[in-house]
């Protein structure tokens, strides 16, 4: 099995054991991307908001600085609080935003998935023999080459974008401060939607890939799916094993029934069937309690001849019964007749008796 190579695809009992292990694929270009672009996004929804805070901040800065006379160090101490509030007050909404986007990329692509797996500790992880794998396997050598192409792609588009509009920047000197840092923004908002559009280009790539090297992962061999097979339905010889000793017990208890019965009906060798009627309800039909073909058929007659039981002979009336009814059931309504001779005749010779 070691050398067996895993041909297969995974079965939805392997699909779902690797998933409740945590072991599903996801591409974590596409959460990075989506966590990028709604936050870029935010910073010019927000910008209003920014401009007000860092205004706010730097008129107060800048009014207290010239009311002062000496430089204390709790003047240093309460300019370092004010500005880490403002800070705050400027990263906090894009760092919610940001988590929440990565939260919700996540469990889009796992479903919903939440499993403890993870927090385990794992020992093969450091071994040096592990590290080398990782370092020389294909995903390392993907990953490499995905970080390249992003790479290039972001320079290009920065060189390209600083290229096209170099031309104007002299001429922020002459405009206004709001306006500048407008057209600053609006430069950098129009960089990031190209680059948005190249990576997630690079994303779909990942997610694809992801999703093929994740199937090769789970792949299984042919002898796997026999085991899981097993494992699922049984082994088929312990389930040939349980059947065969059920119907040696079902075969014992009809053996055990043949005594009871008011007479049996052969075909002369070849089919037997045992009835009995219970003369004190004075209801329903013959039942009957054992049946069987060839071999099976003679041990009934063997039974019934050894506990006095009449042994009628009728071929088509045994080989209809035989074909027609189960044992413990009662004989339809179109044998009556001829099962009902059979029994008068056997009641008359037993009142001889």
């Amino acid at each position: 099995m070691a050398g067996e190579s895993k041909t297969e695809k995974a079965t939805d009992k392997k699909r779902r054991d690797e998933r409740k292990r945590g072991n599903i694929f996801m591409s974590r270009d596409v959460v990075t991307l989506a966590s990028l672009l709604v936050m870029f996004f935010s910073i010019k929804i927000l910008f209003p908001f920014f401009y007000g805070q860092i205004k706010e901040y730097m008129v107060n800065s800048i009014s207290k600085a010239g009311n002062t006379t000496s430089v204390t160090n709790t003047f240093v101490i309460n300019g370092m609080i004010e500005f880490m509030l403002m800070f705050l007050k400027l990263a906090v909404p894009l760092l919610i935003i940001s988590m929440l986007v990565s939260i919700v990329a996540t469990m889009f692509q796992t479903k919903m998935l939440f499993v403890t797996e993870g927090f385990k500790p794992k020992f093969n992880r450091l071994s040096p023999l592990q590290g080398i794998k990782k370092i020389i396997s294909i995903r390392s050598v993907v990953e490499i080459v995905k970080g390249l192409i992003k790479i290039t792609i972001l320079l290009v588009i920065l060189f390209q974008y600083i290229k096209s509009r170099i031309v104007d920047f002299p001429r922020l000197m002459s405009i206004d401060l709001i306006s500048s840092v407008t057209y600053i923004l609006s430069i950098v908002m129009g960089m990031i939607i190209n680059i948005g559009i190249a990576f997630a280009a690079v994303s779909v790539f990942d997610y694809f890939y992801q999703w093929w090297d994740y199937e090769r992962q789970i792949k299984m061999s042919k002898e796997e799916i026999k085991e899981e097979y097993k494992q699922l339905e049984g082994d088929p010889k312990i389930k040939g094993k349980i059947k065969e000793n059920q119907r040696k017990i079902a075969m014992s208890r009809m053996m055990q029934s043949v005594p009871t019965a008011d007479v049996v009906i052969k075909n002369p060798t070849h089919f037997a069937v045992a009835l009995k009627y219970d003369m004190e309800k004075g209801v329903g039909a013959p039942v009957v309690v054992a049946k069987g073909q060839d071999e099976l058929a003679l041990r009934i007659i063997k039974v019934a001849e050894e506990n006095n039981i009449y042994v009628i002979e009728n071929k088509p009336l045994a080989r209809a019964i035989y074909a027609a009814v189960d044992i413990n059931m009662q004989i339809p309504v179109d044998y009556y007749g001829a099962v009902a001779e059979i029994l008068v005749y056997v009641y008359k010779l037993k009142n001889k008796l």
